[in-house]
């Protein structure tokens, strides 16, 4: 997966135009969880090409063979591809992508309960799609017919899912694709990276039309992050008033305490990306893990538990992200009519179980001098006010060492049950309860170090 913060053109030399200087907020780096939730065109027929261990796609096909379902308007437009194929046999030659549109009903979705369960599982932050590639808004905008309350599900989805995140007193934040929107463009479907950056349009027009979205967003929902998607147009990238510069401004003016990313195609970003990436180590800047539960964001109903997160696996996810410096945006998938999957769900529940009793080792601290361990049984460390927390990634191994330097720290597990300690040769081993060792992950606190 590509790094955003490194594509920063075209260059204007002397007339570059002023970016605020908004850093990352203290709410933001506290947070540390934050819920993706891609719901759109691409939920009716939700379904993408099967990717896992053991099934091995040349790079040459990835495109045609893409693992996001939420990229089905694209692969349905390769010729052959299994994408094509299977919508053919699905809703026959007649029915284009947007056609889909008509066949979106969403009567499942309660976005009071819904955001109920993100926020159970520990979520802080709400990010819903509002645009995604395929063009098609979620929410009542003047720009586009091609938007939820005209067709489809009759709703304006994002108005609901706002007003249901501030009632349950997480912050809501919005992802919105800014430099491709396939609706509004007669490119060829994209087949490579190199086709993501030149299939789309950079036109002062369409830099126009995706700033007069964009504001919509922010004067109707002030949110608290702003999440753009693989950059944003060239022609809106100068001074005007409708360039990012600009855009950025006046979200700040109207958020002073929010936040960006870093996928806007300038030299300004606030937190960093990765999606799909395992960081090996501390990353100084603030950032962001990004995945799905599943090897998709939008739903692929072609996947099951062998292509899904564990709630464990889940749980050592984020205790991992946390550790090197960054929030963990995992992914919810709805079904079409605005439920949960099972799968997903069930992730969910067990990420909530865990932080409902290890929150305070997650929420609101920031990394050690370390990471972690590279030998031995699997640690990772967290600091808060006076204290470090020792993550232990496995503990049915039933102890480990304890790093040199807590050695005279007050030790407790989350329980506040004091921990036993075990000397061997020149270093302390701890003793992991029995009641402990079946966790995904046991908490041991050292207090005062």
């Amino acid at each position: 997966m590509m790094n955003f913060e490194k594509r920063t053109g075209p260059d204007f030399g002397a007339a570059a135009p002023v970016y605020p200087a908004n850093g990352v907020p203290d709410w933001y780096r506290d947070a540390k969880l934050g819920f993706f939730v891609h719901w759109g065109l691409y939920s009716v027929p939700a379904w993408a090409v099967q990717h896992g261990e053991g099934v091995n796609i040349p790079t040459e096909d990835a495109y045609a063979w893409h693992q996001y379902a939420e990229w089905y308007g694209n692969t349905v437009r390769i010729p052959g591809s299994p994408t094509w194929e299977r919508h053919q046999r699905t809703y026959g030659p007649g029915t284009s992508y947007e056609d889909l549109a008509d066949r979106w009903d969403a009567a499942a979705f309660d976005a009071d309960a819904f955001v109920g369960e993100l926020v159970a599982a520990g979520a802080r932050y709400v990010v819903p799609t509002t645009k995604h590639h395929e063009g098609f808004c979620l929410w009542d905008t003047a720009t586009t017919g091609f938007n939820a309350v005209a067709r489809g599900p009759r709703r304006d989805l994002i108005s609901e899912f706002h007003d249901a995140t501030r009632r349950a007193g997480a912050r809501f934040g919005v992802y919105y694709s800014g430099a491709l929107d396939w609706h509004v463009s007669d490119f060829p479907p994209i087949e490579s990276d190199t086709d993501l950056f030149r299939f789309r349009r950079n036109d002062a027009p369409f830099s126009r039309y995706a700033a007069a979205q964009l504001e919509e967003l922010v004067e109707r929902f002030a949110p608290d992050v702003l999440w753009n998607d693989i950059e944003w147009p060239d022609g809106g990238k100068g001074t005007e008033d409708y360039a990012v510069a600009a855009l950025l401004r006046r979200y700040f003016d109207a958020v002073p305490d929010g936040v960006v990313n870093d996928r806007w195609g300038v030299p300004y970003h606030g937190f960093l990306t990765r999606e799909y990436t395992d960081i090996p180590d501390i990353i100084p800047e603030p950032w962001e893990s990004t995945r799905g539960l599943g090897y998709s964001f939008g739903f692929n109903q072609a996947e099951d538990e062998r292509h899904s997160l564990s709630g464990a696996a889940l749980i050592r996810l984020l205790v991992d992200v946390v550790a090197k410096n960054g929030n963990l945006l995992i992914n919810v998938g709805p079904a079409a009519d605005g439920s949960i999957p099972a799968l997903q769900r069930k992730a969910m529940q067990e990420l909530g179980d865990w932080l409902a009793v290890n929150g305070a080792a997650i929420y609101g601290t920031r990394p050690w001098t370390r990471m972690g361990e590279r030998t031995g049984a699997p640690r990772r460390y967290t600091t808060s006010t006076d204290a470090v927390h020792v993550h232990a990634l496995d503990p049915a191994a039933g102890e480990f060492e304890l790093p040199s330097e807590l050695a005279g720290a007050a030790l407790s597990w989350a329980d506040g049950t004091p921990a036993q300690t075990s000397a061997d040769g020149g270093s302390t081993r701890i003793v992991i309860p029995a009641g402990l060792r079946e966790a995904p992950v046991a908490v041991l606190t050292a207090h005062g170090a």
